[in-house]
């Protein structure tokens, strides 16, 4: 296929705009050996579909997450994306039919309401899931306190809903090579461990930079400072195997606030460095724009 495979999804904390500088920090051993590939927080799969793409020595990749609808999307991509793609097209249809904003807004909100209210087969769920995402505003997926979709209607003009070299793209590319699909809490990853090499990449729901940039709101549950170092954890004791290197990814607080070194203490006994980003995702224009993130590793 000529279409590079890349994110079906427009996800918050996407690392598209970072995989160069990514890549310049993986461990040389990649380069070298077959590897098992982990991703315990996929998102909307940047990493994924480069590092499948970067390197035709991953024997096996592992991708979890804790959002179920998410999850359910790359299943049904990876097994079924004909009929995902027939599905989506016609409604599609639907919505460019119509004559203006209020009436998209109102089969917006109507698609909303089934995606959150109705039982769904597997192919509609995420049929749904990537219209919204692509008709709502900014893109953004946050559920309330109920786990509810509650994200308003985007108002775009003629937003792309079934990219249907894309959606062919990632599918084959997900059956290139076997690719474990998990739902649930990230330390089930352990359970896949190959004898070689293993490599992780976390990128978690970001730490706030202050009280009000905070958006993790994937899932209903909260990722607190007890579960950042929940993760702590779980990376110092995978750090106890020896065919284990990972890199983990998260918000750069004392550039913020220079008395804010949380992360700085609780990963004291591995290796820090900093990459620039791009914040594309936040209502108030003001507040987008160059910032630094965190990349932690337990290698040189």
């Amino acid at each position: 296929m000529n279409t590079e495979a890349k994110p079906f999804l427009k996800w918050a904390g996407g690392k598209g705009q970072l995989l160069s500088q990514l890549e310049h920090h993986l461990p040389e051993d990649l380069k070298k050996q077959d590897f098992t590939y982990i991703e315990p927080f996929v998102g909307g799969g940047a990493m994924l579909f480069h590092m499948l793409q970067r390197f035709p020595n991953i024997k096996r990749a592992i991708i979890n997450d804790i959002n179920s609808y998410l999850i359910t999307a790359y299943r049904v991509i990876k097994e079924s994306s004909n009929e995902l793609i027939e599905r989506l097209t016609k409604l599609e249809k639907q919505y460019f039919a119509l004559d203006d904003d209020e009436a998209k807004k109102s089969f917006f909100l109507t698609t909303r309401t089934i995606f959150n209210e109705n039982e769904l087969d597997d192919i509609d769920r995420t049929k749904y899931l990537i219209f919204l995402n692509r008709t709502c505003f900014n893109g953004l997926y946050r559920v309330n306190a109920k786990g509810k979709f509650n994200v308003p209607f985007g108002r775009y003009l003629h937003p792309t809903i079934c990219n249907t070299e894309l959606l062919k793209a990632d599918s084959q590319l997900l059956n290139q090579v076997e690719v474990v699909i998990l739902n649930g809490d990230y330390k089930q990853t352990l359970n896949h461990l190959d004898d070689g090499l293993n490599f992780f990449y976390f990128d978690p729901p970001y730490r706030p930079l202050n009280a009000t940039s905070s958006f993790n709101s994937y899932v209903k549950e909260d990722f607190d400072d007890s579960e950042q170092i929940r993760l702590r954890d779980f990376c110092t004791m995978l750090s106890k195997h020896a065919n284990v290197k990972w890199m983990l990814s998260n918000s750069d607080c004392s550039a913020k606030n220079p008395k804010d070194t949380f992360f700085e203490e609780i990963y004291c006994d591995f290796n820090i460095s900093r990459v620039q980003a791009s914040r594309a995702i936040n209502a108030n224009p003001s507040k987008r724009g160059k910032l630094t993130e965190l990349l932690i590793k337990n290698y040189e």
